[in-house]
């Protein structure tokens, strides 16, 4: 069977999918993206190209929907000039309107990956009002995401919560499966040194952890800086890792930032820290991450209720202690006191109190940190996610 997978970049959410269909036998994958490819052993790499997109003079409110087409566009230009691309089955990412085009190509039925349903009062940070433009936005946000829920097959999301994102009428088409969890890259370090970047760590000294795509409101990441800012003045010897860039991918961070580079350097701005106590690796490799997480002595992740990011199942991957925010799609993952710790996202006193707790007795977590790897092997493996994706495409498919 040939599998045809859409997304601007490229592995993106299929990783784990594409590993293990490239090495089975009677299955094909072709993958076209916008952006440079990780190369995969086994899947052909195509590049396509937007074909417009929003401008300055678009509406505010449509240039997500207009850059969406972009990429539909880009997509079918590309695959038309390639007539032996011949799929049996699309596997496409929702929101980008990557597949949307598709059947004016092939006759073959499409599964469409759903991240989130963006909607009006998404507003959970009332310390960061959103503003009119962006209330007006939500409305309309959502536009090809509803296309690609009328247009697909069958679609599948990674939590419950994201499901309950979608319009109702369309939850039924859409199963819970989640991405999979690499657990042998991710997976605890019995000696995983301790120098990092240009930094060696001394063996006494706690490591609390942090990691985000980009450092960004959406992330809590002014709460985090506040919350270690609390745990380094209780507990002195200790050192932050913060992983993620300077890019903002969710929010609109721009707009509190002023005449500052990155949210990092607002946050940085608004109080007196010793950064000396923290060291900044930007991203990283996995298996560097996968390093980070196993010196790690307390992860902390935090999100607004939203897509829930890969570093949090990560990190529960190798061990790793976390104090996650208590929203909707952590609270999925972490059952308080047996693979984690919950704090209300906004309170850094608690977040912090928690962490120094682990410091003062961390073999009391040892437990804790063997539920945790367990039950993501258990549960998101690959091993054990892949089957049912590949159940999906193969019904799919006929």
């Amino acid at each position: 069977m040939h599998v045809l997978f859409v997304h601007p970049s490229n592995p993106a959410q299929f990783r784990p999918v594409l590993g293990h269909l490239a090495r089975r036998p009677g299955w094909r994958c072709t993958f076209v993206a916008a952006r440079r490819a990780v190369r995969i052993d086994g899947v052909e790499h195509l590049r396509y190209r937007p074909r417009g997109g929003a401008t300055e003079y678009n509406s505010f409110h449509t240039r997500t929907f207009e850059n969406a087409v972009a990429h539909a566009e880009g997509v079918y230009r590309a695959l038309k000039a390639r007539p032996d691309v011949q799929p049996d089955l699309i596997v496409g990412h929702s929101g980008f309107g990557s597949t949307i085009f598709l059947r004016e190509l092939f006759d073959a039925p499409i599964v469409n990956y759903f991240d989130f349903f963006y909607r009006p009062g998404l507003d959970f940070r009332p310390d960061f009002p959103i503003g009119e433009a962006e209330r007006l936005r939500a409305r309309v946000r959502g536009a090809m995401v509803l296309l690609d829920l009328d247009n697909c097959d069958a679609g599948y999301t990674p939590t419950r919560f994201q499901q309950r994102s979608l319009p109702a009428e369309y939850r039924e088409k859409v199963r819970v499966i989640h991405d999979g969890v690499d657990t042998e890259v991710f997976q605890r370090r019995s000696n995983p040194g301790r120098r990092i970047g240009s930094r060696t760590i001394a063996r006494d000294t706690r490591i609390v952890t942090y990691c985000a795509s980009g450092l960004e409101l959406t992330r809590g990441f002014d709460v985090f800086m506040r919350a270690a800012k609390i745990i380094y003045r209780k507990h002195p010897d200790v050192v932050f890792l913060v992983v993620g860039s300077d890019h903002v991918f969710y929010g609109d961070d721009e707009d509190w930032i002023g005449k500052h580079a990155s949210l990092r350097e607002w946050v940085l701005a608004q109080d007196e820290y010793d950064l000396s106590k923290f060291v900044f690796l930007g991203r990283v490799a996995r298996r560097t991450l996968a390093r980070v997480f196993s010196l790690s002595d307390v992860h902390v992740y935090l999100t607004v209720p939203f897509v829930l990011g890969w570093s949090l199942m990560d990190a529960l991957s190798c061990g790793a202690v976390v104090v996650g925010s208590d929203t909707e799609p952590v609270r999925e993952m972490i059952r308080p006191g047996e693979n984690g710790l919950l704090a209300d996202f906004f309170d850094a006193e608690r977040i912090a109190d928690l962490a120094l707790g682990v410091f003062r007795d961390p073999g009391a977590y040892e437990g804790m940190r063997r539920n945790a790897a367990a039950f993501i092997e258990e549960h998101y493996s690959a091993d054990v996610v892949v089957p049912r994706i590949l159940e999906l495409y193969e019904r799919v498919a006929g």
